[in-house]
């Protein structure tokens, strides 16, 4: 049998990126797989992907940081599928600037995605789990959660707060069947990246992916799926005795630099 046999699991961001190979991976290991994203274009391709393979995908367009959106959204898959196992907070957004060059807009649409987002998301689903009797959720979190890289405050500050509220969760939930574990990835070779590199340095691409690749001591960028394996087994049940960790999956950034 597969891992994830009749369990629903909900990816938020789950049609590009990190998020995609989440939502494939998933939906390989027999979970029925709940995207919610904002780009329709986007989440029609994934579903049609992951029903192509013989997976079983829903998508909801959901603005995140609307808690009202995300309520309907949640309570709707709830009532569809009966139940929901699995929540994954990868619903995100990256900023480059110091706390000087970070403007105030720049700063609060940082957090309202990737702090209010996951807070929302945890919120409602935390209510079903509670009354069906547990589950089990992956915030995506970062390296830069618990270290620094240049011209990041923003995208830091978000981050070290989804690592925190990954533990009061697991904490505040122990005796309710719930664990709530953190990945700390670090540099991830996703379109985001290489749209990056193109804005910022145009002529030079090879160059600095090259370079970025090289600051993580293994000397690439992670896959998206190495990502989602790692996921994966935090919602296994192999993972079952793991809960309020932040999983570094980076390269040997944080301890080989």
């Amino acid at each position: 049998m597969k891992r994830f046999e009749n369990r629903t699991a909900i990816v938020t961001g789950g049609a590009s990126g990190i998020g995609l190979a989440i939502s494939t991976l998933f939906a390989r290991e027999g979970a029925i797989v709940e995207i919610i994203d904002r780009n329709v274009e986007e989440m029609t391709r994934a579903v049609a992907a992951i029903s192509a393979e013989g997976g079983i995908a829903s998508a909801e367009a959901c603005d995140v940081a609307d808690h009202k959106a995300v309520d309907e959204v949640i309570a709707k898959t709830h009532a569809r599928r009966g139940r929901i196992h699995i929540l994954i907070n990868n619903a995100g957004i990256a900023h480059v600037g110091n706390a000087l060059t970070t403007s105030p807009e720049d700063f609060d649409r940082v957090q309202k995605i990737n702090v209010y987002g996951p807070a929302n998301c945890l919120r409602s689903t935390l209510k079903y789990m509670v009354e069906d009797g547990g589950g089990a959720i992956v915030n995506l979190a970062s390296c830069v959660s618990v270290m620094a890289i240049n011209d990041r405050f923003a995208y830091s500050t978000s981050k070290g707060a989804v690592l925190s509220m990954t533990y009061a969760v697991a904490k505040d939930f122990l005796d309710k069947n719930i664990r709530c574990n953190a990945l700390l990835p670090g540099r991830v070779h996703t379109p985001f990246v290489d749209g990056f590199i193109a804005k910022n340095y145009a002529g030079r691409e090879a160059e600095m992916f090259d370079k970025l690749s090289k600051a993580q001591p293994i000397g690439r960028m992670a896959q998206p799926e190495e990502i989602a394996h790692a996921a994966l087994f935090l919602c296994s049940d192999e993972a079952g005795f793991i809960t309020g960790t932040g999983l570094p999956v980076d390269g040997g950034t944080l301890t080989i630099r």
